[in-house]
């Protein structure tokens, strides 16, 4: 059955609290807790899995993550007991695919940009100006890709010992900016953070991509140390209030942002009786069914809402500008991408990116709306 919450309006200084300094006491005394081994977790036939994430509990993917963690309880007639740690309170950026794949937290959420290294071929899945408009059109691609890409579920399984449950991402990551952006030319040396493949995309257009951490965006806008952000989920940039320092909201025709996978450590998986398996993909279809594309819309209007009432200024690029940036950007980044990384893992990076090609064509147009359409929809 699906349920409706109402968010609470919190402070910037109240959501960084939750978000970057939450649970850090707890965390501390945590961080050299041994992992559970499979007959650990399971007592009395009970399971009882640490739910590990650098988020708070307030951005879209936490949401979304919440629900599905406070369903398996529920489903499984408490059979699976969950503890959370948000905010890097159990392990920091970074260290979370090691801790799943070491056994010292047992699910996570993993965004793909933090360990290149580690998933290099997931990170063929990750592009902007590819034609995937709608992010949750970019969900199905990417679970349609791992479930028919023998490849892509040995990097995870075999090579980190992770058990991909489902996909996520972080919906759409418009320009928000100081100052108008009316087209590509005046994005021409501004100085706009990126996160991942983000900054690359800032760079080929014109701007300058900056590395910044989530947490430091705020200041760094407040200060002129950037002059914007993308490749910045929109909405936990309102969670974080940068529209109070970056009013002006751009779509600038970029797509679904920065696709992530929740994943449970592989021994856990393998261990679990099957009706508990069955809880888990019964809900994983849900998630997949209805809740992401009914949770993220109800969050988008929100957080649009929300800037509108403290004065932002919401604009979309032509589409004339938008096949520019596109122009610009594709396929040079696939390309890359296919030299630089399939081709050292002799790996047939273009028979992969023809059937990105071909999934984003069966699963477009999608329904999950961009704030600039729920923008027009509502105020135009």
């Amino acid at each position: 059955m699906k349920k409706s919450t109402e968010g609470k309006s919190v402070s910037r200084r109240e959501f960084l609290k939750g978000t970057v300094l939450g649970g850090a006491a707890v965390g501390a005394s945590l961080m050299l807790m041994p992992g559970l081994q499979p007959a650990q977790a399971a007592k009395k036939g009970v399971w009882t899995l640490k739910y590990d994430c650098y988020i708070g509990p307030t951005a879209e993917t936490a949401q979304l993550d919440n629900w599905f963690l406070d369903e398996l309880e529920k489903r499984s007639n408490g059979k699976i007991k969950i503890k959370k740690f948000w905010s890097g309170s159990l392990h920091k950026v970074g260290q979370h695919l090691p801790a799943i794949r070491d056994g010292l937290s047992e699910i996570s959420m993993i965004s793909f940009g933090y360990y290149p290294a580690d998933v290099p071929l997931s990170r063929g899945l990750e592009w902007y100006y590819r034609g995937c408009d709608h992010a949750d059109s970019l969900l199905y691609v990417c679970r349609d890709m791992y479930n028919s890409t023998p490849e892509l579920r040995k990097e995870w399984e075999d090579r980190n010992n992770a058990k991909v449950l489902y996909f996520t991402n972080w919906s759409y990551c418009p320009f928000i900016m100081k100052e108008p952006l009316p087209n590509i030319e005046a994005l021409k040396g501004k100085k706009v953070r990126g996160y991942g493949i983000g900054a690359d995309t800032v760079n080929r257009l014109g701007g300058r991509g900056m590395p910044i951490v989530a947490g430091e965006v705020y200041t760094s806008l407040e200060r002129g140390i950037l002059d914007g952000a993308f490749a910045f989920a929109f909405i936990t940039a309102e969670k974080m209030k940068l529209h109070e320092q970056a009013p002006y909201i751009i779509e600038g025709g970029a797509g679904g942002h920065a696709p992530t996978t929740i994943v449970l450590n592989r021994n856990i998986w393998r261990s679990l009786p099957d009706d508990l398996k069955e809880v888990i993909n019964g809900t994983v279809k849900d998630l997949y069914d209805w809740k992401y594309l009914d949770l993220y819309s109800k969050l988008t209007e929100e957080s649009v809402d929300k800037m509108v009432k403290a004065g932002a200024k919401f604009s979309t690029w032509s589409d004339s500008e938008i096949k520019k940036a596109q122009k610009a950007v594709q396929p040079d980044q696939i390309d890359m991408w296919v030299e630089k990384i399939a081709k050292s893992l002799n790996f047939d990076g273009v028979g992969f990116q023809k059937k990105v090609e071909a999934l984003i064509n069966k699963h477009e147009p999608g329904k999950l709306k961009t704030p600039w359409e729920v923008y027009k929809a509502k105020y135009m």
